[in-house]
């Protein structure tokens, strides 16, 4: 039994799996960049569609540190473009999240311009904030593996140093570079061009008020709210111990109510208990969620999401694995989970994921749900091909 006083110390060990494992995945794409094993996907894709994606998903960490995260579109910008979408994304979410990380106070903000040039239209992406900034020294080494601002950045603000190396050379790849015009003590702005023909039939959402629409859900929310998991009841099933105290504990705090089962065919147990509980007095009710390890004994994750989805159940499930690749994600949603998560479990991440399937106050039949349920993971397949 682990006692109390050893929490702290188990999510410290927790913090440096994950930073070790953030060095890992990045050591495997930069790998990947430098021997040309990454491919460039050209296909038709909405550069205002992933500027909104980037922007949900970092919205949480601005909230939580009191910053303005906002959009600016200079001039009309293309309904859709022959680019890559996932490199896209992939460059802004860490151009992004750098800002967020190394911004105390003030505003981030996300601008686009498309500009028609003679021999190749192109979209600029600018990435302002009102951070620490960089010195003239620390700007012309800031593309180099490994390297951040100085020493103390790792220790006070973590990360590996490999994120700029690598979104500089997938931006390389979409016909650009990154570019960095920066002030010690006063902010930065890191810019990319991208090459940006127009899709065939392609217009332009032609008012900076319509684009700015489209990108409208961002800093909404008061920042407990994204957290907030009262009323839920969730069935985390992980068979380790550690796991168990660690991510139980994350979903408490965020008002959650757990029950915590150790194998597959505990899950299936307590499935078919729930189905009995009908008012929220019962001690056993139907589960919101499950979070379930895809790597359990006597009947693994694969395995249950499968049996579950046979027999009908249609709730929220969201897989919990070591595995970080992209071809794990896919297994685990073909298996019939709607979700996908990597341990060590990032809790901002979860918790944000888990509320993302909140339950509707009014509720749906449940041939209902199983349909919709079905077509989202049939959209998540899609996206992954």
């Amino acid at each position: 039994m682990i006692l109390p006083d050893n929490i702290e110390a188990i999510e410290t060990v927790n913090q440096h799996g994950k930073y070790l494992l953030d060095i890992l995945n990045d050591i495997l794409d930069l790998s990947k960049i430098e021997a040309g094993d990454v491919n460039v996907e050209l296909i038709e894709c909405s550069p205002v569609g992933a500027v909104k994606e980037v922007i949900e998903l970092m919205d949480v960490r601005a909230i939580e540190k009191d910053l303005s995260l906002s959009v600016r579109f200079r001039n009309a910008i293309p309904e859709r473009i022959v680019s890559d979408p996932t490199r896209l994304r992939q460059i802004l979410l860490n151009l992004v999240g750098n800002a967020v990380k190394f911004t105390e106070e003030g505003f981030i903000r996300v601008e686009l311009e498309y500009l028609e040039r003679a021999d190749s239209n192109r979209l600029r992406f600018s990435v302002v904030d009102s951070g620490i900034g960089l010195t003239d020294d620390q700007v012309t080494r800031i593309f180099e593996p490994f390297s951040q601002a100085d020493s103390s950045t790792t220790r006070k603000l973590g990360g590996t140093g490999l994120g700029l190396a690598i979104s500089n050379r997938l931006a390389k790849r979409l016909g650009g570079a990154i570019t960095v015009d920066s002030n010690f003590g006063e902010g930065s702005t890191f810019l990319f061009e991208v090459n940006a023909a127009l899709a065939v039939g392609s217009g332009f959402v032609k008012s900076r008020e319509a684009c700015e629409q489209q990108v409208s859900k961002q800093s909404t929310k008061p920042p407990s709210e994204a957290s907030n998991l009262s009323g839920y009841n969730i069935l985390l099933a992980e068979d380790q111990a550690v796991n168990q105290i660690l991510i139980s504990k994350m979903l408490k705090q965020a008002g959650a109510d757990v029950t915590i089962v150790d194998n597959g065919e505990k899950v299936l147990q307590a499935i078919e208990a729930a189905k009995h509980g009908r008012r929220s007095s019962d001690p056993i009710r139907p589960f919101h969620v499950i979070l379930m390890d895809m790597q359990m004994p006597v009947l693994d994750g694969y395995s249950t999401a499968t049996q579950l989805r046979e027999d009908g159940y249609a709730k929220t499930i969201i897989a919990l694995t070591a595995h970080a690749m992209s071809e794990d994600r896919k297994k685990c949603i073909d298996a019939g989970c709607d979700d996908y998560l990597t341990k060590p479990v990032d809790r901002p991440l979860m918790l944000s994921k888990v509320a993302e399937w909140k339950p509707k106050k009014s509720p749906r039949s449940p041939k209902t749900a199983k349909v919709q349920r079905a077509s989202k993971r049939s959209l998540r397949r899609w996206l992954l091909k």
